[in-house]
């Protein structure tokens, strides 16, 4: 049931950035009722959601590649190395849909999510002080366990604050917080484990973890409408009851078809970098390092740069360009890549990733929200669109390697090239553009 909200408390000041939803609306608990008005978001709510997704980064990021770093050093084996891994992969996969649900059912996002940074922050002071194999394999489980529910927290923190109308320019927002604190820690914690040992790096992301805390508690709890949070509409209208049950939110063929393409995206992208990564380093393994290390700051830079106006321009052409626009930057990035030798020139084609990277970072939560919007589920399904994006990424770096093996690096390369245009063309075949049932709403 959706709650009340208070009134406007007098330290509130309206947001500038027009990502917030204002008006008036029937009072969510009644059917026939006066009509209450919905202020805006305060700035110090907003501020602290963007704070809490840039040091979000940072703790994330020391999870990476510093965990085969630490425990190589830890004279562990690749095998058990690889265990690990595999077990943090498998525990978030079959974790994304619990973890939507977790959030649907529950009446303060920020508790849990707050929760959920408590445990990685533990997890990161268990690799650092145990690193033997059942400390170890605990702490990925429960690490895994843990980021199924903040993905969707983050989402439903913004829908609750700012409503649908303001999610896209949110989204960007979030993407451009998010993008700044990876390269920001990966720097940090590159010099730490660089200047003092691998160790390091997961202590420095278990201090990271207190700020974070503070950064989600200055967002305030009476302005997140958990109802809208949900993805529960404010008008009951056919549509709406039609989604208000589980098996409902499956009807609709945008969400069926988006996954479908998330899977795509995912199985076109995830391997490129890793596969461009290998041919490099077979021909020359010296200057292999900095170049890989280009290749992934470019992207992160122009999804700093490019995000909010992502966002912006979602509210004005819709949903479906920008989601041709990506699959369309991530054919040409695997095409280049199949004939392309020179490692300047390997570096200028990462820019077609941060093009993608930008436009799925804001589209996809942006086009659940528009799918499930009025279901009360819109947690569950970005579960049900993340295991599609998980099961893609998975298969991909298998697929890759395996005609990589067998057919040549160039070869593959244009597969997954071609994957990503039988992408572009699900999308423009058959994906409805779901921004104008928001606007509708």
């Amino acid at each position: 049931m959706p709650i009340a909200r208070p009134s406007r408390s007098p330290d509130r000041e309206p947001e500038p950035d027009g990502a917030a939803e204002a008006g008036a609306r029937p009072d969510a608990g009644q059917d026939h009722g006066p009509t209450i008005a919905r202020p805006a978001p305060s700035r110090q709510s907003l501020r602290g959601l963007d704070w809490f997704i840039f040091f979000l980064a940072d703790v994330q990021t020391g999870f990476g590649p510093f965990i085969a770093v630490y425990l190589t050093t830890q004279k562990w084996t690749q095998a058990q190395i690889g265990l690990v891994l595999s077990i943090g992969g498998i525990v978030g996969l079959i974790g994304q849909m619990p973890g939507g649900a977790i959030i649907d059912a529950a009446r303060s996002e920020r508790r849990v999510a707050g929760l959920a940074i408590a445990t990685i922050g533990c997890c990161a002071l268990a690799y650092a002080a145990w690193p033997i194999f059942p400390v170890v394999a605990g702490a990925a489980t429960l690490h895994a366990a843990a980021s199924c529910v903040l993905g969707p927290a983050i989402a439903a923190i913004s829908l609750g604050l700012v409503g649908p109308r303001g999610m896209a320019e949110r989204l960007g927002r979030n993407a451009r917080f998010a993008s700044l604190g990876n390269g920001v820690a990966a720097a940090v914690m590159g010099t730490c484990g660089y200047l003092l040992s691998s160790r390091a790096v997961f202590l420095v992301t278990f201090i990271l973890a207190f700020p974070t805390l503070i950064a989600l508690s200055r967002i305030r709890e009476r302005e997140i409408d958990v109802a809208r949070a949900h993805g529960q509409a404010d008008h009951e209208d056919k549509e709406v009851a039609r989604l208000s049950n589980l098996l409902g939110l499956l009807r609709p063929r945008a969400l069926l078809v988006f996954a479908l393409g998330v899977f795509l995206l995912q199985l076109a992208n995830a391997a490129m970098l890793p596969l461009m990564a290998g041919v490099v380093t077979t021909k020359s393994s010296e200057w292999a390092p900095m170049l890989i290390a280009f290749c992934i700051v470019v992207p992160q830079a122009i999804v700093a740069l490019t995000s909010p106006s992502v966002g912006a321009v979602a509210q004005q052409w819709g949903r479906r360009p920008l989601l041709m626009l990506g699959f369309a930057a991530l054919a040409t990035r695997g095409a280049l890549f199949a004939v392309v030798h020179d490692p300047y020139v390997l570096v200028a084609v990462q820019i077609f990733d941060g093009v993608t990277a930008a436009v799925f970072a804001v589209m996809i939560p942006l086009t659940v929200a528009d799918v499930a919007f009025g279901s009360g589920h819109f947690n569950l399904a970005q579960g049900i669109v993340g295991t599609a994006s998980g099961i893609g990424g998975s298969l991909s770096t298998v697929v890759a390697g395996f005609a990589s093996d067998r057919y040549g690096s160039a070869t593959a390369f244009m597969g997954l090239s071609g994957v990503a245009l039988t992408g572009l063309l699900l999308i423009a075949l058959l994906m409805p553009e779901t921004g104008q049932r928001v606007r509708r709403a």
